[in-house]
């Protein structure tokens, strides 16, 4: 057997193992690089090791650490408070902040099952207390994740754009990020309608409760207005701990995210603390500095976060120990893999088989298929890694247009990750209130089921097949 069909096999029995046992992608495809390049290519261990992706590594881990540090200190937290307080008690309106909260963490460089696990509870919670039906407010969360999940300075669009950029080929990060943003919000539209978005309309805002007496009577919460009336009908925060336990997940400042509830729906609490407002000074800044100076984003992101712990060392204390490692090592050891492929001839390999089949389309369709029946059962960014180079060859026939074709690859392996096999579906299975969960969780099999069929093919049909984009 040949070196490169070898490490085809190999890549594939990576996926599998990775996919049945509690073992990181990442550290497969370390040892799979290790293995293949050095027993089944002869390639010194210098070699493999140049392979690594350095620059990934700063990206993942910078984006990861400052969102550590604006969990910890509150700044998420307030962002959730400030977006509640806005619809003044319009349910209607609820959905579709679920959605823009999820969609502004993740494109900022928040980790989309981070922002899964802060936002699902608080979600569900105020769902069940408002009779919000739990697949609306849970497909909100999920979609709006993968919405942002593709920006220029998240953690996605940074894997794609450098993987793209380290295989010489033409990237636009704002056609990336566009093309995930329309499909994700084009599902959320059509969950809104099926899931009861209309009923809400028809009930209006929540009306303040009877009060007891004439006479005003103190209470914790003034901001008056239907505001305070969402803070009298509903004890948020209560079923915000109820929904968090028992659930066999560990869910990321459950004390901050009752907090959240509580003060979100009372729609005060909306003060920031000075280092909160410096937190959001330097998320603003990361995003000028990259898309208007195109600094690096990883470097930037690890000098916003050095200068936040610097001014408040209280606040950054533990945020090393948060940042998404395993999600780092999968990444880079994917990539690494990727890097020996690449050394020992796969990619060509892999060029002259498309060539045989001789209808770029076809394949085009059946790479997005790949990308989406594989992520919803396992690693998105793995996937993302692995798949963008070996579909160099293809690309480089240009039918389709590179530029198309990769954001159509990260459409159909994103957007399936509302699946229950995949990490964020299963925390929405963990913090389901208003259904039982093995309910919600056929209900969520099934319209997973329904992503993985239509997804990849709407992104090839919309973005791949009209051959527009060079």
């Amino acid at each position: 057997m040949s070196a490169e069909l070898l490490s085809i096999l190999a890549l594939i029995v990576m996926f599998v193992v990775a996919t049945i046992f509690p073992v990181n992608l990442g550290a497969l495809a370390l040892v799979g690089a290790f293995l293949v390049g050095t027993l089944a290519a002869g390639m010194e261990t210098d070699a493999i090791l140049d392979a690594f992706p350095g620059s990934l590594f700063v990206i993942l881990v910078g984006v990861t650490l400052l969102f550590a540090i604006a969990t910890g200190n509150g700044t998420v937290d307030w962002l959730v408070r400030a977006a509640v307080h806005l619809v003044r008690g319009r349910l209607a309106a609820i959905p579709p902040v679920v959605f823009a909260i999820s969609a502004l963490l993740t494109a900022v460089g928040a980790p989309a099952p981070a922002v899964a696990a802060i936002l699902a509870p608080v979600a569900f919670g105020f769902a069940a207390d408002h009779r919000i039906h739990p697949m609306l407010i849970g497909l909100m969360v999920a979609h709006g994740t993968q919405a942002g999940a593709f920006s220029p300075i998240s953690v996605l669009g940074g894997i794609v754009n450098g993987v793209t950029r380290e295989s010489n080929l033409p990237a636009d990060d704002l056609v990336l990020f566009l093309s995930s943003f329309a499909f994700n919000t084009a599902a959320a539209v059509a969950v809104y309608f099926v899931f009861g978005g209309r009923d809400l309309v028809r009930r209006g805002a929540i009306t303040p409760a009877p009060a007891p007496a004439p006479a005003p009577t103190p209470a914790p919460a003034t901001a008056g207005g239907a505001g305070s009336a969402v803070a009298r009908e509903a004890p948020a925060g209560a079923g915000t701990e109820a929904a968090c336990e028992g659930t066999g997940t560990e869910v990321p400042r459950e004390g901050a995210g009752t907090g959240v509830a509580r003060e979100g729906a009372a729609g005060g609490g909306l003060r920031l603390t000075p280092h909160q407002a410096l937190t959001l000074a330097g998320i603003l800044a990361l995003c000028v500095a990259v898309l208007a100076f195109k600094l690096d984003v990883g470097l930037t992101a690890v000098t916003v976060a050095v200068v936040l712990s610097l001014t408040s060392p209280r606040s950054g204390k533990g945020a090393v120990e948060k940042v998404a490692w395993p999600t780092v090592l999968l990444i880079c050891g994917v990539v690494t893999y990727v890097g020996v492929l690449q050394e020992i001839g796969t990619i060509g390999y892999v060029g002259s088989a498309v060539a045989a089949i001789g209808i770029p389309l076809l394949v085009a369709l059946l790479i997005c298929y790949v990308a989406g029946v594989v992520s919803a059962f396992a690693s998105t960014v793995g996937i993302l890694g692995a798949l963008v180079p070996l579909a160099v060859p293809l690309l480089s026939q240009g039918t389709p247009g590179p530029i198309a074709m990769i954001a159509a690859l990260s459409v159909s392996s994103a957007i399936v990750d509302v699946s229950p096999f995949s990490t964020t579906g299963a925390l929405l299975v963990a913090n389901v209130r208003g259904m039982r969960r093995e309910v919600f969780y056929r209900r969520l099999l099934a319209y997973g089921a329904v992503i993985v069929l239509a997804g990849p093919l709407a992104a090839w049909a919309v973005l791949v097949a009209p051959g527009r984009l060079g």
